[in-house]
């Protein structure tokens, strides 16, 4: 009796071995068949924020792969073509772009609202053009996210809905090629998802993440580090300071449970694994490309993946900083140059010849030079011509026609078309001038005129 009770105890066990297995597979096959008939869905949308000119528009671009960028104004809105090439369908992912003056925030209501809330993603850019205000801006945008999602008429049970799945999104990351191990009853040992989702957030998290739970998807996005070789060159950046913005950054990506990508549309880094990411974390879509961060212009790390000790092997390489020194005491903006709009406007000569021929015809119409005619500053000897000092008073009586034959005579030199009779006028001219300025040589040396004084005169 013992012997039979014993066999039929090895065969109910291994009988619920069996049930347990085929109730596996089918788990599986019932996923994998109802992911098939799923349609990729219509709604979803992605929300990007960040300052001006930290590449907003330029990113979506290569997303969407346009090659020339228009950029729009205020609220921009545009879309992704996204494809299931394994399902053979496609959607379309409808992205909202606002402007970064802070001005325009009022417009968030039309591209995150009660209805498409549990359907959007948020991305967060700022540039490595300009790494001090990286986090600032970070910061920034974050808390004009929060204040705007405050203020949504959702109830408390959607909030904490959302932000639950938040919780299990972090806690399900598996690294890529871990899909199966992930599937298996003992993966978690004996704490089950409900256990960890009832648990403090430091316990089941780790310290640090989702500290801020903002019920959204999120993702930072660092556009432009082809400029960190700039930085490198011109600005004396080494490993050190990279180092110390990067850890900076995952922490703020911990604390809202965001991932994080360093791209660079210029050099096409990371932008075709973003969009992979992208419909992977909205769609479902597969993605099985690990955490990457050795290349520091490219790094990526999903959502779920960091945690504080991973960040703190950054922490070997700072030599002249701690880990919690204030962020711009480190990172410092460089001296800007004065804004061009100070500079004196560029004033352009007036032709010589032109000149010439105005003063002429002023003096030959009898009227007298304008206050700030060059002619009244003929009174100071500093006119040369060959090789003789000319002192001109412009208030004496008599010297309009010698003036007049002076200009002449340099216009006359000066184009070189001139007749015979022209010719005799100018050298008649160039004596009566030589006379002149014997006459005004001499009365230099003599006492000055009263003439030369006259009390209305500008030119004493």
């Amino acid at each position: 009796m013992e012997t039979n009770g014993q066999a039929n105890g090895l065969k109910s066990k291994k009988k619920e071995n069996g049930d347990t297995k085929d109730n596996l597979w089918s788990a599986i096959l019932e996923e994998v068949q109802n992911t098939g008939n799923t349609k990729l869905p219509s709604n979803k949308n992605v929300l990007v924020l960040g300052d001006n000119e930290t590449g907003k528009t330029t990113l979506i671009a290569k997303l969407q792969g346009v090659e020339d960028p228009k950029k729009g104004s205020a609220l921009e809105y545009a879309y992704i073509d996204v494809r299931d090439e394994y399902r053979d369908d496609h959607t379309r992912l409808s992205v909202w772009v606002l402007d970064g003056d802070p001005g325009h925030t009022n417009l968030l209501k039309f591209a995150l609202n009660e209805e498409t809330f549990p359907h959007t993603l948020v991305i967060l850019t700022v540039a490595m053009t300009t790494p001090w205000g990286i986090l600032d801006q970070l910061q920034s945008w974050v808390s004009v996210l929060g204040d705007h999602i405050d203020k949504l008429d959702l109830t408390p049970e959607q909030r904490q809905q959302s932000k639950q799945a938040q919780v299990q999104k972090w806690l399900n990351y598996t690294e890529p090629g871990d899909e199966l191990e992930a599937l298996s009853p003992m993966k978690r040992s004996s704490r089950t998802l409900s256990d960890e989702l009832d648990a403090e957030p430091d316990d089941a998290l780790g310290d640090g993440v989702l500290t801020t739970n903002l019920a959204l998807d999120m993702l930072v996005v660092v556009t432009k580090t082809d400029y960190m070789s700039t930085l490198e060159k011109e600005h004396d950046y080494r490993d050190e300071h990279l180092d110390f913005m990067q850890q900076w950054i995952r922490r703020f990506c911990l604390q809202y449970g965001a991932a994080l990508f360093y791209t660079s549309a210029k050099e096409d880094k990371n932008c075709d694994l973003l969009y992979k990411y992208l419909t992977h974390r909205i769609y479902g879509l597969p993605f099985r490309t690990p955490a990457l961060i050795v290349e520091k212009d490219a790094v990526l790390i999903p959502a779920g993946w960091d945690s504080m000790k991973k960040i703190s092997i950054l922490y070997e390489n700072l030599q002249t900083c701690k880990p919690d020194d204030y962020y711009r005491d480190v990172i410092v903006q460089p001296a800007t140059r004065k804004s061009g709009c100070h500079r004196e406007a560029e004033v352009s000569a007036e032709d010589e010849q032109t000149f010439l021929q105005r003063q002429l015809t002023a003096l030959q119409a009898g009227a007298a030079p304008r206050a700030d005619s060059p002619l009244r500053a003929a009174a100071r000897p500093s006119t040369q011509l060959d090789g003789a000092k000319i002192g001109m008073a412009a208030g004496a009586p008599g010297n309009e026609g010698v003036l007049a034959n002076f200009f002449n005579s340099l216009l006359y030199k000066k184009t070189g078309e001139i007749s015979g009779a022209g010719r005799g006028e100018t050298g008649a001219a160039r004596s009566d001038a030589a006379a002149e300025l014997d006459r005004l040589t001499r009365a230099k040396r003599a006492p000055p005129s009263p003439a030369l004084h006259d009390p209305g005169s500008t030119d004493c």
